[in-house]
């Protein structure tokens, strides 16, 4: 059973994200908070696995409550402001996923199974414009070392970084599933990363995309 913890400032949100989580046989929401302050003093009892975790809240935003509920817990961001700095910054501080609040429940709750087991989940629309707006802005140092890492390894990245799930990046790359499955296990133990989307922060920092 996957557990799962809301976070809103919105009742009525609350409520909904509850009735939706619940509906599930394998999923059961362990509790509620109406900011992020709440959010972390409640999964201290309560230990979810995953946080549907809102952006803006009052006494402390969604943002700052995922850098004390990370590497805990894993992160969903669900929110209405489809903006590229919200995406960036819930990355870095941690989050496993980025969804819009308009995304249909049946993909809601694939979104928490998919974030419970390890993997990383943005929305199509936002991986697309954070891409475009790193492409646009002008080219900084690279704030972190691709050292140690093999070329194939850093094909792999790229292409993850540019969204493409296993199975897209074994056809780009003509690679077996297992095969990029170790690849991507490499990465994350070469560069440290926690899951798929610090791995995305890192092609990013290191200056690969």
């Amino acid at each position: 059973m996957i557990k799962v913890m809301i976070v809103d400032d919105q009742a009525l949100l609350r409520g909904s994200f509850r009735l939706l989580v619940d509906s599930a046989p394998d999923l059961t929401t362990v509790g509620e908070a109406a900011n992020g302050r709440e959010a972390v003093a409640l999964a201290a009892t309560t230990a979810p696995d995953v946080v549907l975790m809102d952006i803006r809240m009052p006494e402390m935003d969604g943002i700052e409550a995922t850098t004390h509920l990370s590497p805990t817990a894993k992160i969903l961001i669900l929110t209405t402001f489809d903006l590229d700095a919200y995406v960036y910054a819930a990355l870095r501080a941690g989050a496993s996923g980025f969804l819009l609040k308009d995304t249909p429940p049946g993909e809601l709750l694939s979104a928490i199974r998919t974030i419970a087991a390890g993997e990383a989940l943005l929305a199509p629309t936002v991986t697309k414009r954070l891409i475009n707006e790193f492409c646009v802005k002008p080219q900084r140092p690279p704030t972190k070392s691709l050292e140690g890492v093999t070329d194939r390894e850093k094909e792999v990245l790229l292409l993850i970084a540019k969204g493409l799930s296993n199975t897209e990046i074994t056809q780009q790359l003509h690679l077996s599933v297992g095969t990029v499955k170790t690849h991507i296990g490499r990465l994350l133990h070469k560069l440290h990363a926690r899951d798929r989307a610090q791995l995305v922060i890192t092609a990013y920092e290191s200056g690969l995309v």
